[in-house]
């Protein structure tokens, strides 16, 4: 559906803190460089990957156990012609119990198949959110392209 926001859906056998923990854990699972911090409310912090992709995000939503949200106060994506697309855009980790499992769905609020980094945007979430995270919370180590990835804490 052309206006859908881009959604991925994981289950784990892990409680909804661990799940919530994880994902505030962003240099586990995530690549590149990442300047601040990404686990306070009101916290804003960047992202840089290569030249490809920088941005800027800020903690709007902190829920333990079973919400965070990421608005993205600018970016820039060098690989498509409108480098500013995630302007505005929230992404939105979901967390809940749902039967013996966590359920963690992640919406990029915003990305969606009518804008031209939909497609390697959304591929790229995929592999963040189904194999990375998806491993750092099941085995507490993420795999987010280490040779690739540099952070700093602050």
């Amino acid at each position: 559906m052309k206006g859908e926001n881009f959604t991925v859906v994981i289950r784990v056998d892990r409680s909804p803190q661990e799940v919530y923990d994880a994902v505030n854990d962003v240099r586990s699972w995530w690549s590149g460089e990442i300047d601040g911090p990404t686990d306070r409310l009101g916290g804003v912090w960047t992202y840089r990957y290569q030249d490809l992709h920088r941005s800027t995000q800020k903690v709007t939503t902190l829920e333990p156990g079973k919400k965070v949200v990421w608005h993205v106060e600018d970016a820039d994506l060098s690989f498509v012609k409108d480098r500013k697309e995630w302007n505005g855009t929230d992404i939105v980790f979901d967390i809940a119990k749902k039967g013996g499992q966590t359920e963690l769905r992640f919406t990029h609020v915003g990305l969606r198949p009518t804008i031209q980094c939909y497609g390697d945007c959304s591929g790229a979430w995929t592999f963040y959110i189904q194999d990375s995270l998806q491993k750092r919370i099941v085995n507490g180590k993420g795999s987010p392209n280490p040779k690739e990835r540099k952070s700093k804490k602050k």
